[in-house]
């Protein structure tokens, strides 16, 4: 999850319009719309500008309203106590910026962020701790004046939780505790499980991390732990009479021999437990050894019908050789689950692209099985190509052509490199990458959905031409089959459609969506990643100008001076039409191919896209929510 100000601290802006209290949580529809530069414009822009300035100077809280109804504009900003005066105005400044973009509310204006990692410590434990930390900040925040409470607990020796929360300090007590304890509800009911998120409400504020994310925590420290109990009190020794002397004897003796019958009986048992111990151990290594032994011959996958053959495994020496024995001389990038090697196979000299899978990765055994299974038959001139694998105990290694200009995120990334991508050059990969999915989707059997493209995964050859890779999440489609849902979403931030990223439901219009965002990628030539909050995401941002009429502001500086206008603003409307909020309205694959080979087909107007702040109910688990490089594959 993307920190929004470099600052440390925490500012949230509201505005209420039509209404006269600011704690108010449901919105109020009157049939008004909103009308560019009238008078409830204007109140808003001037109470916005005001805004940040009144809350600096009065301790990080500011209400008010301007102008008369119905169009007066109510407003309220805050910062967390005790942030710098500057601080604080940048950040509301930037919020106040961010808050007038294109948004979608529904009905509650609540927003709620989650990170994508699960916890993978004890989570019966953090949960314990967790709660206990956030219900003690949410009693100690409803009780001070100024509504605010951070803390830190300890989740281990080595990790803390770190919690912060804040009502607006015009309200009461109750109406605190009530707003922070529904915030956690909400969290918890989609996120529990996660390692941070914030939920941001009219009148309160609760976010969590694994990590310290504000200057608050500066002066926090944690309680050292109890110390051990204290030993008993050890009894003084009394004299004993020769009577006593004599039964203590007595008893000592009868006391010897049964410790003696104990002492045997425990040690037949634990020498009998031993030999279970080795009994097993023996027998489960050898079922080990006998299935790595089966596993080095062929791999198999019958429960898919396709069955690997023979003639595809290479030897594991042979890729030794040909790697320099995975020499990090010989790395060149990192895709999904593994690292990638440049290789040359001996004799003949064929230059070739290596994917180590991590040993220690179950996801990367799956990711194995799947590209083995997906594309191994797979021919295609837009298709990395997938020359073999070689299995030995616990390695996987997956071996492809070589593509000598590495992905286009490189190309996207590097300025000098960029220059290179004339009109021409991009307008020919976003139709090579068109055709490969239309490969995918219809022409080849079964249907394959990729379900993670993205400018990483699309490399170039020599002469540009782009070709799919990473087939590591794709899945199969049988015959008939239109969608499918699934409960751990694989696939890329920016990339995903909203009713598979919020619900898990995923079709061939899932790879529409991705190859939406990608073609807005390649006219712009920058990545979706690189539009950071709080301004919009390239997505918003190309349905922004589209509205405005003005497209072609989007077009990379790079090729400014020699780009054909008709042809760029036709693309920019077939990337919106692939973006559309429901799936329906997006194009299938064929369509857009014959979209973009032929001018006189006539192309839909875009509805208007709709941003989704929601997040899924059921666990997700994201396969990468950072950058990877995936070059050569």
């Amino acid at each position: 999850m993307k920190q929004r100000s470099s600052s440390l601290i925490l500012c949230f802006v509201l505005i209420v319009s039509f209404v006269a209290s600011v704690s108010a949580q449901t919105c109020v529809h009157n049939g008004k719309n909103f009308i560019p530069n009238g008078t409830f414009d204007a109140n808003r822009r001037l109470i916005l500008s005001s805004l940040p300035s009144n809350a600096a100077a009065q301790d990080g809280f500011y209400s008010g309203s301007i102008g008369q109804e119905p169009s007066r504009v109510y407003a309220a900003g805050m910062c967390i106590p005790g942030a710098e005066a500057n601080d604080c105005s940048a950040c509301i400044k930037g919020a106040s910026d961010w808050l007038v973009q294109a948004r979608y509310w529904e009905i509650v204006p609540q927003y709620l962020v989650m990170n994508t990692a699960n916890i993978n410590s004890n989570i019966t434990e953090f949960k314990k701790i967790w709660e206990g930390l956030i219900h003690g900040i949410i009693a100690a925040a409803s009780a001070q004046k100024n509504g605010y409470k951070a803390d830190v607990a300890a989740l281990t020796p080595f990790q803390n939780i770190y919690a912060l929360m804040q009502c607006t300090p015009d309200i009461s007590s109750g109406d605190c505790d009530n707003c922070l304890r529904q915030s956690v509800i909400d969290y918890q009911s989609c996120c529990g499980e996660k390692t941070g998120g914030y939920v941001m409400r009219p009148i309160c504020f609760f976010r969590w991390q694994l990590f310290t994310f504000s200057k608050a925590f500066g002066n926090i420290t944690l309680a050292p732990p109890p110390p051990p109990p204290s030993p008993p009190p050890l009894l003084q020794r009394q004299p004993s009479s020769a009577s006593d002397q004599a039964k203590k004897a007595d008893t000592g003796n009868r006391n010897i021999s049964m410790r003696t019958i104990i002492a045997i009986v425990v040690a037949v048992i634990i020498f009998i437990i031993i030999i279970i111990i080795i009994i097993i151990i023996v027998v489960v290594f050898a079922r080990l050894s006998a299935r790595r032994g089966k596993s080095d011959q062929q791999v198999e996958f019958n429960q898919t019908g396709i069955t690997t053959v023979r003639s595809l495994q290479f030897d594991f020496k042979t890729i030794e050789v040909a790697t320099n024995n995975f020499s990090e001389r010989n790395k060149i990038g990192r895709g999904g689950f593994g690292d990638v090697f440049k290789g040359t196979l001996m004799p003949g000299g064929r230059e070739v692209a290596v994917k180590r899978l991590s040993r220690t990765s179950e996801q990367g055994e799956k990711e194995f099985k799947n590209e083995v299974i997906v594309i191994a038959k797979l021919q295609h001139g837009n298709l990395v190509r997938l020359l073999g694998y070689s299995v030995k105990g616990e390695e996987r290694v997956l071996v492809y052509e070589f593509v000598p200009n590495k992905s286009l995120d490189s190309f996207l990334s590097d300025p000098i490199k960029q220059a290179q991508l004339s009109w021409t050059k991009r307008f020919n990969i976003i139709k090579g990458i068109a055709r490969g999915i239309l490969y995918l989707h219809q022409d080849s059997r079964p249907k394959i959905i990729h379900r993670d493209l993205k400018a990483d995964n699309i490399l170039l050859e020599a002469d540009m031409n782009p070709k799919i890779s990473d087939f590591g999440t794709a899945r199969i489609f049988g015959i008939g089959q239109t969608s499918s849902i699934t409960e751990r979403i694989f696939g890329t931030e920016g990339y995903m459609p909203p009713e598979y990223r919020c619900e898990g439901q995923f079709s061939v219009k899932t790879d529409v969506y991705s190859f939406g965002v990608l073609v807005l990628e390649i006219i712009c030539g920058k990545k979706n990643r690189s539009f950071c909050s709080p301004g919009p995401d390239l997505v918003t941002y190309a349905w922004r100008l589209w509205r405005e009429e003005t497209p072609l502001e989007l077009v990379d500086q790079t090729i400014l001076e020699n780009f054909p206008a008709e042809e760029v603003t036709r693309c920019i409307q077939i990337a919106l039409l692939c973006v559309q909020h429901e799936p329906t309205d997006r194009p299938h694959v064929s369509t857009i191919v014959s979209m973009l080979t032929s001018t006189h087909m006539f192309l839909k107007h875009p509805d208007r896209w709709i941003l989704y702040t929601r997040y899924p109910k059921q666990s997700t688990i994201m396969k990468s929510n950072s950058q990877t490089t995936n070059d050569g594959t």
